[in-house]
């Protein structure tokens, strides 16, 4: 198998999680974690009274016990990766355990099923970097970014490479997400399924989502259950990761052919959603309630990722803005600096800084929503189409380049790019997400997964 270039998601923990203790003070809560540390982080009870997990048990996340469902088999703690960086992920806070009580981690291995080859990166400072004031008019719906004192060091650039893992033919993988067993899931759109890798044997499986089903997103939640935006069913899916089974929540018969994109959990545990038909809806897991409204301008919603303080904000491809949900039915409407840039996919970094990916412009965006600030940054190459972004552990951002047919990484301190090309052509790479130390995408014209990880 061949590779190209990309990085991990982590989920910074909060102090007084779980986890952590419920220490004001991030050395004092480390302490208590080390003295009180297991021997394996896969053995760590659940917590909360009776050992049962409730919502709001973790202040980053929430350990579903959701309903019946979860009351009828063993609680679970997983590791979990969401559509939002936030989320606590219990490897995460062990590798910051064991750095805090023992020394840096060793390095893993690469997956055994995979073969490697050097990316073939080229790196160039970013050019026509722009900086605006935006003209927000928002009265204090933006909470102060909490202060973050842990960061990880990136992985450089020449140290990353690109594995590939093929798909059934006909497969055509669209968005992925890091399985909390270490294996990844992905939406097998060409197949009406939920595809799962593993990454050791390279052998996939597929879950039947049933006639009709044309899944287009896929995110994790706290227990590991896949939950997908399946715009052929016009349905938000979920699927048990142990069982297989699925529960469908359509939407509204007055709501047909929504064209559903992408969704993220925010804090409340809440599955937040858009359609590029001109809506975004609010799921609750727990209750099957199930919310759809009208996004402003019509056509157009289509990432969307909450922030660290806990607001949900969309991408409109159509629209070209940045819609915050500042309530239930009400959007604040964000103008990137360019006009008519196509605003596609959004992705917060540990700051609160949102970035954008725009499809019409060849730019990559930044937002900063506690002072209204733009920063723009062209993308290198003759004719770029920045598709995914998505920030990993490090805060370094990372763009799917259609028209480059690549990967690009963009260093915010170094103000530079470096770019990754992909192993087939053309790749069409749609979405990206990781964990930590890997930044997973699918080659949806060729049938592959790609991983971006330390050589």
């Amino acid at each position: 198998m061949s590779r190209v270039v990309r990085t991990a998601q982590w989920a910074r923990p909060r102090w007084g999680s779980p986890l952590l203790g419920d220490a004001d003070d991030p050395a004092s809560a480390m302490g208590e974690a080390c003295e009180h540390r297991p021997s394996s982080f896969d053995s760590i009870p659940p917590s909360g009274p009776s050992g049962d997990v409730m919502a709001g048990a973790l202040r980053y996340g929430r350990l579903v016990a959701a309903v019946p469902k979860s009351r009828s088999r063993p609680t679970k703690v997983r590791s979990t990766l969401r559509g939002s960086p936030r989320r606590l992920v219990l490897p995460v806070a062990a590798a910051l355990l064991a750095a805090g009580c023992s020394g840096p981690a060793s390095e893993a291995p690469d997956a055994a099923a995979s073969t490697a080859t050097s990316g073939q990166a080229t790196t160039t400072t970013a050019r026509d970097s722009v900086t605006t004031t935006g003209s927000v008019q928002v009265e204090s719906t933006v909470a102060s970014t909490e202060a973050t004192t842990q960061t990880i060091e990136p992985i450089p650039a020449a140290e990353l490479v690109i594995e590939t893992f093929g798909v059934p033919e006909g497969s055509r993988p669209h968005d992925v997400a890091p399985a909390a067993d270490g294996g990844v899931w992905y939406t097998a759109q060409g197949a009406a399924a939920l595809g799962y890798l593993d990454p050791e044997t390279g052998e996939t499986r597929h879950i039947a989502l049933g006639a009709g089903s044309r899944p287009h997103g896929v995110i994790v939640d706290d227990e590991g259950d896949a939950w997908i935006t399946d715009g052929g069913l016009n349905a938000i899916v979920e699927v048990d990761a142990e069982t297989g089974e699925t529960r469908v929540f359509p939407l509204p018969p007055d709501r047909p052919n929504a064209n559903l994109n992408t969704a993220t959990f925010d804090l409340e545990g809440r599955l937040w959603f858009t359609g590029q038909n001109g809506i975004y809806g609010v799921l609750d897991p727990v209750s099957g309630s199930l919310e759809v409204y009208d996004a402003p301008r019509g056509q157009g919603p289509y990432g969307i990722d909450g922030s660290p303080n806990g607001e949900v904000f969309f991408a409109s491809l159509a629209g070209s803005y940045v819609g915050e949900i500042v309530a239930p039915g009400q959007v604040t409407e964000l103008e990137p600096p360019t006009p008519d840039q196509g605003a596609r996919r959004i992705w917060f970094d540990s700051s609160g800084r949102a970035w954008v990916s725009e499809w019409n412009t060849g730019q990559l965006s930044a937002y900063q929503p506690a002072t209204g600030v733009w920063e723009t940054y062209a993308l290198p190459g003759a004719s770029p189409q920045p598709y995914a972004v998505y920030v990993d552990e490090s805060d370094i951002v990372w763009v799917s380049d259609f028209g480059g047919n690549s990967i690009h990484r963009f260093d915010p301190v170094g103000l530079s790019f470096t770019t990754f090309s992909l192993p087939n052509d053309p790749g069409e790479v749609r979405q990206l997400l990781g964990r930590q130390g890997e930044v997973w995408g699918a080659e949806s014209a060729a049938d592959t997964l790609v991983v971006i990880r330390r050589r």
